[in-house]
């Protein structure tokens, strides 16, 4: 509706505007005219777009400004907005024409002439009369909806020539084309952030959960941002991409849906999003038309493009274009033109990036050109080209992830996660056994390079129990390696034996030597660590042999820092030496960051077993540079560790601090549970300087128990002695001599401890020893020895709950810790302590312990009454 605001219908809206003359007099005499659409809501979320399209219209040179943006985005509510607020810059005025209606681009004059009260004479053209009319009037002419009607675009330039004063606002879904135009991209509404638990006001001040909110309670007085229903608004919100008609059909849907159940529906959003307000235009009725609207103003070359451009996921390059629809034009030059019309027409996004310009489309848009393909019997061929074209690019990255394009290569897969996430998917669902083993043996290297440990191992196992995958090949074997070889980094170490064993024998039968070399020194390496020395020995030896007999150089590279590792964990640090400097070597020839990085690493760990913290520190920092260039995950966090190791040895206990924590969170992302524990025992060694032995219980505990769960026997006796050292510490001395003989039976301390470790681990013995006297010294050792740690801990466990600093007020109500929230809030979604346990990658008897302190805290004793209190203090 096209409303004339008089001037004290103006003074009840809060605006105030000169008074108007009649539509119909005579416009030879000066008129202020104000004709906007009459809006009932206020606009959300547009402050800066608003405050950016003001002044651009504020600007002298500025004459003609296109708001473009995909349907149902709030072009035009947008526009009407800029207008209000520009009420006193026009002296003549503002005056709003709806586009919408009109079948052909002839009418838009006479449209024009209508709103703006012009009558149509005989003796003079119409065209004449309205540049008569505007030619003196300064005066801002809003055009809706004009990319229907976009042959009529050479009139704007006739009216802006002859008419100095005039401004024109023009709201399309496409680029007008003219030498005059100003552009400016109406952006979707900001969403939540994926994952990002937000308080609840917080949240209600996002702009799309905003308009949600304002239009679900315009039909429920009552409803409510609520813990319960505050994800999934967020996610609906997400999933409609920010669109502002898309999350008010959503909304109205609230009348019969909760927000739940109307987020389980979202993948039918098209027959599930319609309007049902008569005073709504025809193409707002439902979402699939306000789209259609769009889609059938292209021609076909573009539908087309546009439907094929809807099979990916997170965008895509120019150059991946150009590979899938070239079957469709053969000519680079016509998909470039088809790309930039899609990109006119607001149907596509171009997204800058540092290397490449990358083409992206909205989530609801995809859906929709997914859905033409399926009715154009194009989906499988478009699905099929689209997993064809990354399959080939993961093939041709994968020799390059292991030398000196390994950077540039990580990159460019990183970038195309999404896609790759797809192709895989529905690879799966095709049941393409020989496309996804391939997929997958060229995508292992890059999954363990990056840390997505979790999910290589879901796509790798989900390949080998295809139907019929279990037919011998090399690539079958490269799936197993790598199963077995992310499995192991989270310290699954039975699957991983199992994968590994598997690829030795398909590889024995199949005479592949390369997977052959990498799988048995990869599984001599796994039974040393379980302590099968002598079974891992000729597997090693074998690996070594076959490295160098077939030049396998890289295998040979990354075996030999195996070698080195094994020989350090004996104590035999010049065999180390020599092994890891040998590999060091090869990495570098081969300009294999990682790997060199891996070998500073081992290089930093023989360097502190041989007590030369300055040596250590330095190779240390040459890993954490490669390792931070390459954004590796898991090589960063051993960096950051070891760093956090040499600062506690110097006594720099800020720094220490720091590390350790920021180590421990990169492992518990990783899910690499060996080094969880390794990175408590520093956080364990930090508190004992400090002087809080209760926090460094915790930590030690918590690494004991993980360490035991995990079959670390190694690691559990770094913790066992380190429990003890605090035992002793409190004058419990029976229970730190048992302690230490629990350790005795994991730990050798002449091969595992450096000299400095040596030092004071005998200074511990010792005043153990000089407190009992030599037999109950001896029979508690023995003790400690038969009966194990658990029972030996259990004083701890009852008091090693992390408390915040006593000088420091408690970041949490109720003076709960960080870690408690963390475990509350798990709780409070209705996980289980083993949940909670592999969420938080702690273990089960840790979340226990931190429940007891929880509960005592709130003063509560169930989880019911803490999962309320959760909510009622925002915690969730």
């Amino acid at each position: 509706m096209i409303d004339r605001i008089t001037p004290d219908e103006s003074t009840q809206r809060g605006q105030h505007h000169p008074p108007q003359s009649s539509q119909h007099e005579n416009h030879q005499h000066s008129e202020h005219l104000w004709k906007l659409p009459v809006t009932f809501t206020p606009l959300i979320g547009r402050e800066q777009d608003l405050a950016m399209v003001t002044a651009l219209l504020q600007r002298p040179e500025v004459r003609l400004l296109t708001l473009l943006g995909t349907g149902g985005i709030g072009k035009t509510r947008l526009s009407i907005e800029v207008a209000s607020s520009l009420q006193n810059d026009f002296a003549d005025g503002i005056c709003f024409v709806s586009l919408a209606m009109l079948s052909d681009s002839s009418f838009v004059l006479p449209a024009i002439a209508q709103e703006l009260g012009i009558q149509e004479l005989a003796e003079q053209q119409l065209s004449e009369q309205v540049k008569g009319v505007l030619s003196t009037r300064q005066l801002l002419l809003i055009l809706d909806n004009f990319e229907h009607v976009s042959a009529a675009a050479p009139l704007l330039v006739e009216l802006l020539t002859v008419c100095p004063q005039l401004k024109l606002l023009v709201t399309s879904r496409a680029v007008l084309h003219l030498q005059c135009e100003y552009e400016y991209q109406v952006p979707p509404l900001a969403t939540p952030e994926s994952e990002e638990l937000l308080a609840l006001d917080t949240l209600a001040h996002n702009a799309a959960v905003a308009l949600f909110l304002q239009r679900a309670q315009a039909i429920r007085p009552h409803f409510k941002l609520t813990n319960e229903n505050a994800p999934a608004i967020a996610e609906i919100c997400r999933r409609l991409d920010g669109l502002p008609l898309a999350i008010e059909l959503a909304a109205s849907r609230v009348k019969l849906l909760p927000p739940q159940a109307l987020l389980n529906r979202m993948e039918q959003r098209f027959s599930l999003l319609i309007h049902n307000v008569l005073d709504a235009p025809g193409r707002q009725h439902t979402l699939e038309a306000t789209i259609a609207w769009s889609y059938d103003l292209l021609n076909d070359e573009e539908q087309q493009l546009f439907r094929y451009l809807s099979v990916f996921t997170g965008g895509c390059s120019l150059e991946t274009i150009e590979a899938i629809a070239n079957p469709l034009h053969n000519k680079t030059s016509v998909i470039l033109q088809l790309v930039g019309e899609l990109l006119d027409k607001s149907l596509l996004l171009q997204i800058e990036q540092q290397s490449e310009s990358r083409i992206s489309m909205l989530e609801t848009l995809r859906e929709y050109g997914q859905e033409r393909l399926r009715e154009q019997g194009e989906l499988e061929p478009a699905r099929r080209a689209h997993a064809l074209h990354y399959l080939k690019l993961a093939q041709e990255a994968e020799p390059h992830l292991k030398g000196a394009q390994q950077l540039v290569w990580m990159r460019r897969l990183t970038h195309e996660q999404e896609n790759i996430r797809a192709a895989l998917g529905w690879l799966i669902e095709q049941e393409e056994i020989e496309l996804m083993l391939s997929f997958c043996a060229a995508l292992g290297w890059f999954w363990h390079l990056c840390g997505h440990w979790n999910e290589g191992r879901r796509w790798l196992e989900a390949a080998l129990v295809l139907p019929r995958a279990e037919q011998p090949s090399a690539t079958r074997a490269t799936v197993l390696y790598s199963a077995g070889d992310l499995a192991y980094y989270q310290d699954d170490y039975a699957v991983a034996r199992a994968r590994f064993e598997e690829c030795i024998t398909l590889c024995r039968s199949l005479d592949h030597k390369s997977e052959l070399a990498s799988a048995l020194g990869a599984a001599g390496m796994l039974l040393h660590i379980q302590g099968e020395t002598e079974a891992a020995r000729p597997l090693l030896e074998e690996s070594e042999h076959l490295c160098r007999t077939f030049d396998l150089r890289w295998e040979l590279a990354h075996l030999l820092r195996k070698l080195g590792r094994i020989a350090w964990g004996l104590g035999a640090l010049t065999e180390a030496t020599t092994y890891t400097e040998e590999g060091l070597k090869l990495a570098q020839q081969l300009g294999d960051f990682s790997l060199a990085a891996m070998t500073y690493s081992t290089l930093s760990a023989i360097a502190m077993r041989q007590g030369d913290l300055t040596q250590a520190a330095k190779l240390t920092r040459e890993s954490l540079t490669l390792a931070r260039a390459l954004d590796d995950k898991a090589l960063i966090a051993t960096a950051v560790q070891n760093l956090g190791y040499l600062a506690i040895q110097e006594h720099n206990l800020t720094e220490a601090s720091a590390l350790a924590q920021e180590a421990l969170t990169l492992f518990r992302e990783l899910g690499d549970k060996t080094f969880v524990t390794i990175a408590l025992h520093s956080l364990g060694d930090v508190y004992m300087l400090q002087g809080d032995r209760q926090q460094a219980a915790a930590a030690y505990q918590e690494g004991l128990t993980l360490a035991e769960e995990i079959g670390n026997a190694i690691q559990a006796g770094w913790h066992l002695i380190a429990l003890a050292k605090i035992a002793a510490a409190e004058d419990r001395f029976q229970q730190a001599a048992r302690l230490l003989g629990t350790a005795m039976m994991k730990i050798d301390v002449s091969v595992h401890m450096n000299g400095a470790e040596r030092a004071e681990y005998e200074q511990l013995v010792q005043s153990i020893h000089t407190h009992l006297g030599e037999k109950k010294y001896t029979s508690e050792l023995l003790a400690g020895k038969s009966s194990g740690a658990e029972q030996d801990t259990r004083h701890l466990e009852q008091d090693a709950v992390i408390q915040p600093p006593a000088d420091e007020p408690a970041p949490y109500p109720a003076g709960l810790t960080a870690r408690e929230v963390d475990i509350l809030r798990l709780v409070a979604q209705g996980l289980t302590d083993a949940q909670v346990a592999e969420k938080l990658i702690i273990s089960r008897r840790t979340v226990n312990w931190h429940l007891t302190s929880i509960y005592s805290k709130l003063a509560v004793s169930s989880r019911t009454a803490a999962t309320r209190y959760a909510i009622e203090h925002h915690l969730t």
